[in-house]
């Protein structure tokens, strides 16, 4: 891993199209300006994280436990709504 040390209004370049500049600081933060090519992603790594979370979650889900879960919202579809 690189360490550098940047003031607010410096910058830094990555490989030709990518430039991070450091927009200001604070006690217990950095704000960051994000300069890149469209067809680069850039997002918060907590984001991608979760994403990934989310995705193997879904994955572990059986068939039988969704079509149960499916039966169980089509049988309240169809019950009558009853008054108090």
């Amino acid at each position: 891993m690189l360490v550098i040390r940047r003031r607010p209004g410096e910058a830094l370049l990555i490989g030709e199209g990518i430039e991070i500049e450091i927009l200001e600081t604070g006690s217990s933060h950095v704000k960051l300006g994000i300069r890149a090519p469209k067809e680069v992603v850039v997002l918060r790594k907590e984001i991608q994280i979760t994403g990934q979370q989310n995705l193997a979650a879904a994955k572990e889900k059986s068939g039988d436990a969704v079509n149960s879960v499916l039966r169980t919202l089509k049988k309240r579809q169809t019950s009558p709504i009853r008054a108090l």
